[in-house]
């Protein structure tokens, strides 16, 4: 009788490409608009988060996502191609003293809108809105981690019970 080893699942491939730019953020949009978003305050702080983008931290984002990432090398042209970098939003949320995020995605009705020539099954759509999001939070944690160093400006309420 022989032994049959389980085939090992494959590991994460490496994407190979330059950093594309980085997204412009709108200083004056509500991130409260999205779908996904509850956001508290009204000072979102883009214009620092542009400037720690000027700084590397989009470009160190990237690096480190790319090289975990399932999106592949064709993935990765569609998403160039349409232009969805550009499209990402980050904002600081003050209640939560995290920086957040909006990822852009591939639409549902993407088949009758007919986006990319190489668009051709939900296998790539999934992969490419996954490896969006994972993008998105690996930048959130490269801002805190490595050029955030604010913090939220949340006060007490001053009629909190007082339960000692």
């Amino acid at each position: 009788m022989g032994f049959i080893a389980a085939s090992p699942v494959p590991p994460c491939m490496s994407l190979d490409v330059n950093a594309p730019e980085p997204p412009e953020l709108e200083p004056h949009f509500d991130p409260d608009e999205y779908e996904d978003a509850n956001v508290a305050g009204d000072d979102y702080r883009r214009n620092e988060l542009e400037a720690f983008f000027a700084d590397g931290a989009w470009e160190r984002a990237f690096a480190e996502w790319s090289e975990h990432t399932d999106v592949t090398a064709a993935d990765y042209e569609i998403v160039r191609d349409l232009g969805l970098f550009r499209q990402f939003d980050f904002f600081w949320d003050d209640f939560a003293d995290r920086v957040g995020y909006h990822a852009p995605g591939i639409p549902e009705d993407w088949r009758e809108r007919d986006l990319h020539p190489d668009l051709d099954s939900w296998e790539t759509v999934s992969a490419i809105n996954a490896g969006l999001t994972e993008l998105g939070q690996v930048v959130c944690d490269v801002l805190e981690a490595e050029y955030v160093d604010w913090e939220a400006d949340y006060d007490d309420p001053e009629d909190l019970p007082d339960f000692d």
